[in-house]
């Protein structure tokens, strides 16, 4: 059995724009290695989410998530959010 390769992407969001978050990366084997050492790097909260980093994969670098994926992702700016203030009310 051929072992899956790890993936990971990276999603940004610019409120002032009002449009949807865009794929901002994408990537596998030693790619997905950078953008989660990047992420780390840059304090970046992660969230694994294999299902919803394969249907990522699928879309273009620079191109917006489509609106059946608004709720997943919002679902994951709820998760950054929240790390975020943790993190923020421990200090």
């Amino acid at each position: 059995m051929k072992k899956k390769l790890k993936q990971a992407a990276a999603l940004s969001y610019q409120d002032k724009n009002k449009s949807a978050p865009i794929v901002s990366a994408k990537g596998e084997g030693l790619v997905a290695e950078n953008i989660i050492k990047e992420a780390k790097n840059h304090q970046i909260p992660i969230l694994e989410d294999p299902s919803l980093v394969e249907i990522l994969g699928e879309i273009e670098i620079n191109r917006a998530i489509p609106n059946e994926l608004y709720q997943a992702v919002a679902e994951v700016f709820a998760y950054i959010y929240h790390v975020d203030k943790q993190t923020s009310d421990d200090k």
